[in-house]
């Protein structure tokens, strides 16, 4: 890999030996990749934040670092031959902070211990003192960090990857822990995969033919597409009337689910995303595939891919409803307090509605917390039951009415998770039933 020489001096540990290891890695990570160079970036979301579940996989190395062990803990495997971490160095770049394991606010509903609880909260303010944006979401461009078209990033979290790839044509490939942490100090990424212009052109042409017009039908399409083109590009051609008329929360929810049944990193929504405005556009020199090449999606596919995200439940009585994956806009609580406008939660159902913090903030301005939780209803942020891994107790079947979550929470909670509307999720949330029907 060629380095410049302000590269070299942070590698032989001219700005200190916490950027000298993030440094080694970056390098030894982009030869593995096949990288001749690192590129610039002062956009990074990386997962800092520490519990009891993050310490215990790091194991006793972990409480070396004092009030700084949490977040010291994961710079420690910035160098593996290391025998103890590395103290963290006030970051480089704009470091942001993704979701975490815990709400601030209501981390008792979530069941956690005051020791998880203080725990948590050190590792957050560590990381705040050293210069990490605490927005603690999946959804970053909700709440301030919007990349421009060709900005290189370094981001975690499949759903934004895919969003901010593709709905705003901001450069990233999907890191992990380490690599995001690295370039926190540093500035570098590895110059690679959607870094490189020629990587993000369309490699499978996708013709819908159904009306794709519901948050609902968008989950459902985006969990077909990454099913079937996995790591790929996918680039939708609509032909029904009406059929792509997106907004924020349905490309979200398309990106979130095609990133959950496969890998997409981006796609191509022509004349509506970043990067193409025809079909054509979208596959650029690659040429536009002949139409027995195209992938269908039509009401047979639609059935199948709702039967997929449904076949883990057999039991009706829901005991949870989630809502909020990836974290909800202002204008979804504002739809779920309509919904539940004169009705109130069943008492052996929850109803838990997550969003950013900064949202939630704004959504008691508007009365919206109060009106959940006259409800029944629980209004979070900062952390989702996937990602903390908590449930209500005895939770055995949930309701979500994210594509992402039905794929997600059955696997990591053990549980039955039903997928449909919002407005069903509601229904089964007031009712304790679920009642559910196939497009």
């Amino acid at each position: 890999m060629r380095l410049t020489d302000d590269e070299k001096r942070m590698l032989d540990g001219g700005e200190g030996e916490a950027v000298a290891a993030a440094m080694d890695l970056l390098v030894r990570y982009g030869e593995v990749l096949g990288a001749e160079r690192l590129v610039d970036t002062d956009n990074v979301c990386g997962a800092n934040i520490f519990g009891p579940r993050q310490f215990a996989l790091c194991g006793a190395g972990a409480a070396h670092g004092g009030s700084g062990g949490a977040a010291a803990a994961v710079f420690a495997e910035l160098s593996l031959d290391s025998p103890r971490p590395l103290e963290l160095t006030p970051v480089r770049v704009q470091s942001y902070q993704l979701i975490g394991p815990m709400d601030t606010v209501n981390w008792q509903v979530q069941g956690l211990s005051q020791q998880a609880h203080d725990l948590i909260a050190e590792s957050e303010s560590y990381s705040a003192r050293h210069g990490i944006h605490l927005m603690n979401t999946c959804t970053p461009y909700q709440v301030g960090n919007v990349p421009v078209k060709g900005e290189h990033c370094a981001w975690m979290e499949s759903s934004a990857v895919v969003y901010i790839n593709s709905v705003l044509g901001a450069r990233t490939n999907c890191e992990g822990r380490e690599s995001a942490a690295a370039a926190m100090l540093t500035g570098k990424i590895p110059y690679w995969g959607y870094h490189l212009p020629e990587n993000r052109y369309g490699t499978h042409l996708v013709e819908v033919s159904v009306p794709v017009t519901s948050d609902r039908d968008w989950g459902l399409l985006g969990y077909y597409v990454g099913e079937l083109v996995q790591e790929g590009v996918p680039v939708l051609d609509g032909r029904g009337e009406g059929s792509f008329t997106p907004n924020l929360v349905r490309l979200k929810h398309f990106g979130a689910a095609a990133a959950s049944s496969g890998g997409v990193e981006m796609y191509h929504l022509p004349g509506v995303t970043a990067e193409a405005a025809t079909v054509d556009e979208a596959f650029g020199p690659r040429g536009r595939p002949g139409s027995a090449e195209a992938i269908r999606y039509g009401p047979a596919e639609r059935r199948w891919t709702y039967e997929q995200l449904n076949h883990t439940a057999t039991d009706t009585h829901v005991d949870l409803v989630m809502i909020g994956c990836p974290h909800a806009t202002l204008s979804q609580i504002r739809d779920v307090c309509r919904l539940l406008a004169g009705r109130r939660v069943h008492p052996d159902t929850a109803l838990w509605v997550f969003t950013p913090r900064a949202i939630r903030q704004v959504a008691e301005q508007n009365g919206y917390g109060d009106a959940l939780r006259a409800a029944g209803a629980v209004l979070m942020s900062d952390t989702c039951p996937a990602i903390g891994q908590f449930l209500p107790p005895g939770t055995r079947v949930i309701a979500t009415d994210s594509a992402k979550q039905a794929h997600y929470l059955p696997a990591i909670m053990k549980v039955q998770g039903w997928f449909g509307s919002t407005a069903e999720c509601v229904d089964a949330a007031v009712t304790g039933t679920w009642r559910g029907s196939a497009p």
